[in-house]
This record gives C-alpha cells, sequence and structure tokens, in this order.
C-alpha cells in the first residue's frame, strides 16, 4: 500500500477543517485607489486628483450550514485518518511478511547448503572406492544422483531467496521506475 499518498490524503483533509473553520469568521480587506478626472489642460492640479481608501468586511454570520460543513469536513478527516491508520497496518503485516517468508527461507538455504556439501563429499568418497574397485558402479551412480539432487535444491532455494529479497525490497517501499523527472545523478560526470 501507498503510505505516502495515505498521509496526502489525511493532510488535505485536515487543511479542509481549517478552510471550513475559516468560514465562521469575517473576511477583512483594505483597499484603496488612486487616480487622476479632470480636463486635460487641469491636468496636474490639486483639484484634478481623486484617491479613497477604506476597508472591506463581509461576514457569513455562523449559521447551522457553516457548523455542519465544519462537521462534516471533521467527519471526513476521521475517515481519512482511519483509511491512513488501515494502510499502515496493511504495510506492517506486508513487511512482517516478507522478513518472516525471507528468514525462513535463507535459514532453508544453509541449511540445503551443508546437504549439498555433504552430498559431494558422500559422491567423491563414492567414486573413489568405486575406482579402488570397493564399491560397485551403482553405488556411486547413486551417489552422484544425490549430489545433482542436492545442487538442483540448492539452487531453488538460492533463487527463492533472491524472490524473497525482492518481496522484501517492494514491501518497504521500493519501487521499480524512478521517479519522472529524476536524473542519475552519477550520469554527469
Amino acid at each position: 500500500p501507498d503510505v505516502r499518498q495515505a498521509e496526502r490524503r489525511l493532510a488535505a483533509a485536515t487543511a479542509r477543517i481549517g478552510v471550513a473553520t475559516a468560514e465562521l469568521y469575517p473576511d477583512i480587506r483594505l483597499g484603496g485607489s488612486i487616480g487622476a478626472t479632470g480636463l486635460l489642460a487641469d491636468f496636474g492640479e490639486p483639484a484634478t486628483h481623486a484617491w479613497s481608501f477604506g476597508p472591506l468586511i463581509s461576514w457569513t454570520l455562523p449559521s447551522g450550514g457553516a457548523r455542519a460543513r465544519v462537521r462534516a469536513t471533521e467527519a471526513g478527516a476521521d475517515a481519512a485518518l482511519a483509511q491512513f491508520d488501515n494502510t499502515v497496518l496493511q504495510a506492517l503485516r506486508e513487511v512482517q511478511t516478507a522478513l518472516s517468508r525471507y528468514a525462513q527461507d535463507l535459514d532453508r538455504l544453509h541449511l540445503l547448503e551443508q546437504a549439498q556439501q555433504q552430498a559431494d563429499l558422500a559422491s567423491a568418497q563414492n567414486r573413489r572406492l568405486y575406482q579402488g574397485g570397493r564399491t560397485p558402479y551403482l553405488s556411486s551412480l547413486d551417489a552422484e544422483r544425490t549430489l545433482a539432487t542436492a545442487d538442483m535444491t540448492l539452487a531453488n532455494a538460492q533463487a527463492q531467496v533472491s524472490q524473497d529479497q525482492l518481496q522484501l525490497f517492494l514491501a518497504l517501499g521500493g519501487g521499480w521506475e524512478a521517479a519522472a523527472g529524476r536524473t542519475d545523478p552519477t550520469a554527469a560526470r
């Protein structure tokens, strides 16, 4: 889940509370103007100068509707907060699952590495015994098959650990694409 997006939605909902609350208070503006009026021949004379200055106050009297809008935006912010909490919990759950899977598969990989080493040792010993004439060829062939199976299982476990690392990276917020507009700082060197 996109925690940043949920946080931005929460921030927007919280900002809307401020906007709705601000509508309960008066809006005060100061204005002014300077100008000249009159005939062109009299231009520049004090009688042709005009100016004005004054406040403009507008106020929507607090009413049930304005207060209801504030309560509605507060309810929207509460919903956004609940959605944010849910998103964070889901993200934590995904990270926990990915970490658990990664740890289990890493332990399995270490055990399979040990098993592969043992199969390699057994295969080498069986090969020497066969070459010395002490065991039949079938026994040496069986040890080679066991080694091949251990190699294949180890390769699959290594691939699974790599996939688990990728899932953990994605659960922690990593992504595939570079952000638009960003460039590689080492490319300019």
